[in-house]
């Protein structure tokens, strides 16, 4: 038996219902914040304009935060592509990407299909979930390739296997099949702001959906697809080892982040770090920074764009960012929109943040991504923090309150606050034996408030 055979039996036979309490109550939070990110995301106007471009043929599966149904083929694209337009969907340290939002819109989109009951979805979401991020963990993409797309289409098949209930070969053919349709994603498009990239993740969940359905209509794929993949094509590195490490023992989904910062990831430390400064006293009004340098690790590095062309790019943005917190002295939602990166006050301050790489703060991750902040006055005088593990880290937790004012923020967009409420409830409520798959769908059928 080797790697594959065990991953696939693993996955095929995991129970929902047998795993501890803590990885339970953890894979509730991980849907209900992933949801809230599409329920979010499914307000922005370009993702409305998709989902009424592509067909409008009524189907059992909820286009969520829209009020209507599709095919499980057009609400995977839909739910996965709104869920990533915020930056706000959690994600793993050790796989380097969002291993839940290239899983729960497939699961679902399937579930609703085939009228499957909760602890099947619940099993398909920490099964793909598994499989994904171990995957993802174990390989070293090319550095042009951004990570939506690739492994976390492979994590899609494996969650539809597993809703459908295939053996443990059904499932190792089904996840084969899921490396051959990967997508080609460049890193360009988020340094550069194309949205294009919003639909990595939507393509990675249909496509995850597509590997079932060519496996359960009799299709193959390679005897070791992921390898095949993983070895050479999007990554040239690829540790079998590292895939079963602790399979069954230690659970990815607990070692995720969740995210505050309405931005890249590798935004964060920088954003931490000047949060710790706040800490201290009151921010420095933005005329009164003369420069202000940040230092951090190599991915960091890379977000170096001071005159980002639209809200995408500006989440991709270390000087933005940094700009933009301390113009409006936040760095939620309303600080990465279009009026503020329309603002002068923060273009103007964007210009004089700069960042680099620190190579033994690249060399401390994944287990923390650091960075370094000094804020020059013109006086001359400096305010400065050093961060290690960001807020969110399982090592640097969010508390339960921070996720759940989370979620009403951003379902709050396009519902009230009674609804959004409930749909929380029921979420977490699919942890245990008192929740039901069709009140919560039912839930989130609800059309947008006007």
């Amino acid at each position: 038996m080797d790697y594959l055979d065990r991953l696939s039996q693993f996955a095929a036979e995991l129970d929902f219902a047998r795993l501890p309490s803590r990885v339970r109550e953890q894979a509730a939070w991980i849907l209900a914040d992933s949801l809230a990110a599409v329920a979010g995301g499914s307000a922005e106007p370009e993702l409305r304009a998709l989902a009424a471009t592509l067909d409008t043929t009524p189907g059992p599966a909820t286009l969520v935060g829209l009020g209507r149904g599709a095919s499980a083929d057009v609400a995977a694209l839909v739910n996965g592509t709104a869920g990533t337009f915020l930056e706000m969907d959690e994600g793993n340290r050790f796989s380097r990407g969002h291993p839940a939002m290239h899983v729960i819109p497939a699961a679902l989109a399937l579930a609703q299909q085939r009228g499957a009951d909760a602890s099947s979805f619940m099993s398909a979401l920490v099964a793909g979930y598994e499989v994904g991020s171990r995957i993802g963990a174990a390989s070293r993409l090319r550095a042009s390739m951004h990570p939506h797309g690739t492994w976390g289409t492979i994590g899609a098949a494996a969650a539809c296997a597993r809703l459908a209930g295939e053996t443990a070969a059904g499932m190792r053919n089904t996840i084969s099949i899921g490396a051959s349709l990967t997508t080609a994603t460049s890193k360009r498009t988020m340094l550069e702001g194309g949205l294009v990239r919003n639909t990595y993740a939507g393509m990675a969940n249909r496509n995850g959906l597509l590997a079932w359905q060519l496996g359960h209509s009799g299709f193959n794929g390679e005897h070791d697809g992921v390898a095949s993949l993983m070895q050479g094509i999007v990554s040239e590195h690829f540790d079998t080892a590292e895939v079963l490490r602790a399979l069954g023992d230690e659970w990815h989904l607990e070692q995720n982040y969740f995210k505050l910062h309405a931005c890249c990831r590798f935004n964060h430390g920088t954003l931490d770090a000047i949060d710790q400064i706040a800490t201290r006293g009151t921010l420095p009004a933005p005329e009164h920074v003369s420069r202000v340098e940040v230092t951090s690790y190599a991915f960091a590095a890379e977000l170096d764009d001071p005159a980002p062309r639209n809200t995408l790019g500006a989440k991709f943005s270390v000087p933005f960012a940094v700009a933009t917190r301390l113009v409006n002295g936040h760095s939620a939602l309303s600080s990465f929109s279009w009026d503020a990166v329309r603002d002068p006050r923060v273009a103007a301050l964007a210009r004089k943040v700069t960042i680099r790489e620190d190579p033994s703060m690249t060399q401390r991750l994944p287990q923390e991504r650091p960075a370094r902040v000094v804020i020059t006055l013109d006086d001359g005088s400096t305010l400065q923090a050093e961060v290690g593990a960001n807020r969110g880290d399982d090592a640097l937790p969010y508390s339960r309150d921070e996720l759940r004012t989370k979620f009403m923020d951003l379902a709050t967009r396009i519902w009230p606050d009674e609804h959004a409420r409930a749909v929380l409830q029921a979420t977490l409520e699919l942890a245990d034996e008192t929740g039901s798959l069709a009140h919560w769908a039912a839930l989130l059928a609800r059309a947008p408030q006007q």
